[in-house]
């Protein structure tokens, strides 16, 4: 909302000032009197003339004052008062049940109509270079966020409080910035597999035995934003060969491939499969359920001399040529701040990127006492396009069982 400024003015009252002429008439006498009565009323009269000059002078400064007061003041006001309106369009590849409420409290915040488009891809983003409908698009694979940088469909901004989140987490120029973290590993059912005869590693899933275990184990498909983040950190670790046979090899053993990691961690929880690959933020959703809780969590590849847990994060992108620019960078002001933050991280349960800021959960492991991956997450986004087609070819982006 515009708020138009009233710049007070005034007005300044200037006094009239008038001289008496004596009388010429009567003797010299008279007339010298006059004349010094007349020298001394023209004296009365400049001194008057001067005190009214002063009095004007204050009063011209004191009205200047209040002006610039009432000025002062109208600009306080406004900017206090100034409301953002109109709208906001997000992309968003996480699941409306993790975005739905930060929305909804930017919406709360600032009196701005957010429209919210689910499970998109980066590619759609692409596809609509020609006609850009998103301001923002909000990833759960910061591959896919520097992907769409590196093609130039995100643009530089500089927020406030972007210093709360540290360089590998964003971009150059924070075209995207991450706010939550994950890593990967296996939820397993206590009631089914002892914490010993789940992997510990994943090359472990290239072993064949892992398919003889009671009620199997699952994975995502292919094209889950998760999966793809998992296989390019592979490639990068391994090479393409290799990764290629993990690929079929989990393609051929998993008992289910499900849509999402929601999915599967339901699963392992009613022990449908004995454990299964996911983001270790679902085993604390899991354990949060009021039944089929008996879980545990083992974060892959801690081992001494293995490759470190395979990570990514959740963060939002600013849309190049967005409809709404303004909004979408106070959408990004907005977003930085504390309170915010933790609430991006919300019932996802993830773990917060700012140090300053506790983990939500208190099973979850800080992200700095985890053994990580040698690899900056931004170099997901080289992998990116090659990985949807290693998956693709294989098969697996659109298998579910």
């Amino acid at each position: 909302m515009k708020v138009n400024r009233k710049i007070l003015t005034a007005s300044v009252l200037t006094a009239v000032l008038l001289a008496a002429c004596g009388n010429n008439e009567g003797n010299n006498t008279e007339a010298n009197e006059n004349a010094a009565g007349n020298t001394n009323n023209a004296a009365e009269n400049t001194n008057n003339e001067s005190n009214i000059e002063n009095e004007t002078n204050e009063t011209n400064e004191n009205e200047a004052e209040e002006t610039n007061e009432a000025e002062n003041e109208a600009g306080e006001e406004t900017a206090s008062e100034t409301e953002l309106d109109g709208e906001l369009i997000v992309y968003s590849s996480r699941n409306e049940i993790f975005t739905d409420a930060l929305l909804d409290k930017f919406e709360e915040d600032t009196g701005v109509e957010v429209r919210a488009l689910h499970e998109a891809e980066p590619l759609q983003i692409q596809e609509e270079a020609g006609n850009v409908q998103a301001d923002i698009f909000i990833s759960n694979d910061i591959g896919g966020l520097e992907y769409l940088n590196q093609e130039g469909l995100l643009e530089e901004s500089d927020p406030e409080n972007i210093e709360t989140i540290d360089e590998q987490f964003r971009a150059d120029n924070n075209e995207w910035f991450a706010l939550s973290t994950r890593a990967r590993g296996f939820i397993y059912n206590k009631d089914m597999i002892e914490e010993e005869e789940v992997p510990s590693r994943m090359e472990d899933l290239l072993d064949d035995s892992y398919a003889e275990v009671e009620n199997g184990y699952a994975i995502t498909r292919g094209g889950n934003g998760g999966m793809i983040g998992n296989v390019s950190a592979l490639r990068h670790e391994w090479g393409d060969e290799r990764t290629e046979e993990w690929i079929n090899s989990i393609q051929e053993n998993a008992a289910g491939i499900y849509e999402g990691h929601g999915d599967i961690r339901r699963a392992v929880g009613e022990g449908t499969h004995a454990f299964g690959l996911v983001n270790n933020y679902y085993y604390h959703q899991q354990l949060e359920e009021p039944s089929d809780n008996n879980v545990g969590f083992v974060y892959a590849d801690q081992g001494e001399g293995e490759m470190g847990a395979i990570a990514n994060a959740a963060g939002v992108g600013l849309v190049a040529d967005g409809p709404n620019p303004e909004n979408a960078q106070a959408f990004l002001d907005w977003v930085l701040e504390e309170e915010n933050q933790l609430e991006f991280v919300g019932e996802s349960l993830e773990v917060p990127i700012n140090p300053e800021l506790d983990p939500p959960f208190e099973e979850a492991v800080p992200f700095s006492e985890l053994q990580v991956q040698d690899m900056p997450l931004r170099e997901l986004g080289n992998y990116f396009e090659d990985t949807r087609q290693l998956i693709e070819d294989a098969g697996l982006d659109l298998e579910l069982r």
